[in-house]
């Protein structure tokens, strides 16, 4: 009966979240069932092991959804996203429409901005580029997924992204984990991807189909409670907070614009190797600071303080085109509550099952698949991404159940949890795109198009795609080591 209320418990929980209902709700209902067919005390497992996994879930990341959204938001009312994208527009053209919307994506999405965010300015610069360029409605949202969805999420050395933060804590390392094998993952991804549109723009083209011209209402996708609910374990940011705040209208420079990302990166760098290690953290091993080790909390630290400059720095140089600067910092604050909060549910749900005694079972099995720590870690994570829809959820479930175990095969192996983090987190980020993803749906939503029209592609350059680069990580990082 255990390892059935685990299949009813997660059954419930992604039936009735595939139909917009909060997981606020399902999560711990979910869990509930799961218990009570487990035979185990309800009350124990709800405000115990429930409550505990998703209070601690929030007490480790809340500092970097909180300034990741505030950040997107303050860049976005700036005009900053904007004029970045504009630059891509002017510098590429029409030409080069899919590289133009790609590279505009990963620029802003690398230098912190929240998915969401950049969603919502991207998409109507697509349309634009695309229309001059003759390019089909359908290509618009691969060509944002390849640019925000996959290597700057995952891959990228440094990415202030939550799922680079996520492992951080577990394997005490860095932001800036197997950098070398990072980057070759990125290019496979980008050169995948761009490959696979360019191949799709030709086609079209033979074809003889052109651009879709269609009315697209963006307030309407904001409003769509269903979409919401999605999006709210996906990302980190609440779409309904996009349309609060005051947009300028006027534009900062590229220089201006870009100024913020740029610190974010060169930040995060330098608190990572230079600033935070030279300090002394050996207080942390007092009761009062939880006993925690210095590697356990350091990249948590850089991200935060990385993205504080750049919140500061985009204030200063924007102030004027700031007039309502307390609006803005409002609802990139309310923003990033819910969430945080779907997440954290998802991560108390994940905290019951693997409490339970049938959960054995399951451990036996990932830890039984054939090709080591690596291997069974990637599906283990890719598994719970799918299931959850989140890679942020996936990932948090997948470690907190099984990361210490993942860790002391590894070590007894000689591998480098250097590598576990980069492998956890771009299994994090593959399976994550299914059609019931958050992000997925407000994609295709903000782009006008059916799953039918441009799904194919998304799974091409953001599953496909990526699975190809985690291949290549899990053997290059088997045979070379992490570097």
């Amino acid at each position: 009966m255990g390892l059935l209320g685990i299949l009813v418990g997660l059954g419930l929980l992604i039936w009735f979240a595939y139909r917009g209902w909060s997981v606020l709700l399902l999560a711990p209902v979910s869990a509930l069932i799961a218990a009570l067919l487990s035979g185990e005390p309800l009350l124990a497992n709800w405000t115990q092991t429930f409550m505990g996994s998703a209070a601690s879930f929030i007490g480790q990341f809340f500092p970097l959804f909180l300034l990741g959204a505030l950040f997107g938001k303050l860049m976005e009312d700036s005009g900053s996203v904007t004029a970045i994208a504009e630059f891509m527009t002017e510098k590429l053209g029409a030409k080069r429409a899919i590289l133009a919307v790609v590279l505009a994506g990963a620029i802003v999405t690398y230098g912190g901005v929240s998915l969401f965010v950049a969603l919502f300015v991207l998409a109507p610069m697509a349309e634009a580029l695309f229309r001059v360029a003759d390019i089909p409605r359908r290509l618009m949202p691969p060509a944002i997924a390849l640019g925000t969805f996959t290597f700057t999420m995952m891959a990228l050395p440094g990415t202030p992204a939550i799922q680079n933060a996520i492992p951080m804590p577990f394997f005490g390392t860095t932001p800036f984990a197997a950098p070398g094998l990072g980057i070759i993952a990125s290019a496979i991804m980008l050169g995948f991807g761009l490959w696979w549109l360019a191949r799709a723009e030709a086609a079209a083209r033979r074809a003889g189909e052109g651009f879709d011209d269609i009315m697209q209402d963006m307030r309407e996708v904001l409003a769509d409670p269903v979409l919401r609910e999605r999006a709210a374990t996906s990302r980190e940011f609440d779409p309904a907070e996009i349309e609060r705040g005051h947009l300028s209208a006027d534009r900062p420079s590229i220089i201006l614009a870009a100024l913020p990302l740029v610190l974010v990166v060169a930040v995060n760098l330098l608190m990572s190797f230079v600033i935070l290690p030279r300090l002394d953290f050996g207080f942390l091993a007092e009761a009062r600071w939880g006993g925690v080790t210095f590697a356990a909390v350091s990249g948590v630290w850089s991200v935060a303080v990385a993205l504080v400059v750049a919140i500061l720095a985009t204030i200063l140089i924007n102030l004027r085109r700031l007039p309502k600067l307390r609006d803005t910092m409002d609802a990139g604050a309310n923003a990033s509550v819910l969430p945080i909060f779907s997440v954290a549910s998802l991560v108390g749900f994940g905290a019951v099952v693997a409490a339970l005694p049938a959960f054995a079972l399951v451990r036996e099995w990932v830890l039984s698949i054939e090709g080591g720590p690596l291997v069974s870690l990637a599906i283990a994570t890719n598994i719970l991404a799918a299931l959850t829809g989140s890679a942020s959820g996936g990932l948090t479930i997948a470690l907190d159940s099984l990361g210490a175990t993942f860790l002391q095969r590894a070590s007894e192996l000689g591998i480098d949890s250097a590598l576990l983090h980069r492998v956890a987190v771009m299994s994090a980020g593959t399976l994550d795109s299914l059609p019931h993803s958050g992000a997925v749906v407000t994609l295709l939503s903000v782009c006008g198009v059916t799953p039918r029209q441009s799904y194919l592609h998304i799974v091409m350059v953001a599953i496909v795609g990526a699975l190809l680069a985690l291949v290549a990580v899990i053997v290059l990082g088997s045979v070379a080591g992490s570097f």
